[in-house]
């Protein structure tokens, strides 16, 4: 596999090119369009993808290790099928609605000022994640551990205490009626 370190792409369209198939190491995408690329069986370690369109690219036996992903679209991703080895990112300014996320193992994993709308966390380790001022609108938690994880900042959320490992997990009080949406209950904010 070919290996590629310390390179810059920029306002570049690998629709029209398929970026080479290899090990991408520091190396710093700015403004690309990867929409429906495939990154089947390629690496990326220690790079920055920054204002990107990833949307729908495939991610058979990806690697991702430190890296960091912001104010990227990248819609309908199937992080699940990436490589889980060293699995690690952050997201910040991001839009994954529609993306899934089911089965990883993403401890502290950062999501900032992101859309997760319709996103899936099913059977998800995100043990001590910090979710900030993301929108959860209709994002599936089920079996998920969210033990530790930081979501005082972030709503429309509907979790389940008793389908999720919830221990210790921070919530700001504003946005507690997310965890009882299962009872069907009003709940009154004015008194």
């Amino acid at each position: 596999m070919e290996q590629i370190l310390d390179e810059t792409f920029e306002k570049t369209d690998f629709k029209e090119k398929p970026l080479t198939k290899g090990e991408y190491e520091n190396c710093i995408f700015r403004q690309c369009d990867f929409s429906n690329a495939d990154f089947s069986e390629m690496a990326f370690i220690d790079c920055s993808f920054t204002g990107c369109n990833l949307s729908m690219a495939g991610l058979t036996k990806t690697t991702f290790r430190d890296v960091t992903f912001k104010d990227c679209k990248m819609l309908g991703l199937h992080f699940e099928q990436c490589s889980q080895f060293g699995l690690a990112f952050s997201f910040d300014g991001c839009i994954l609605n529609h993306s899934s996320f089911y089965g990883t193992k993403i401890k502290k994993t950062v999501f900032k000022n992101s859309q997760l709308q319709e996103v899936d966390f099913t059977d998800c380790d995100l043990s001590g994640a910090v979710v900030d001022q993301c929108d959860l609108l209709n994002a599936t938690f089920e079996n998920t551990t969210i033990e530790k994880a930081d979501l005082r900042r972030s709503y429309n959320y509907s979790i389940n205490p008793e389908r999720n490992k919830v221990r210790k997990a921070k919530f700001s009080l504003s946005a507690v009626a997310g965890l009882l949406n299962k009872y069907d209950i009003d709940i009154d904010a004015k008194n």
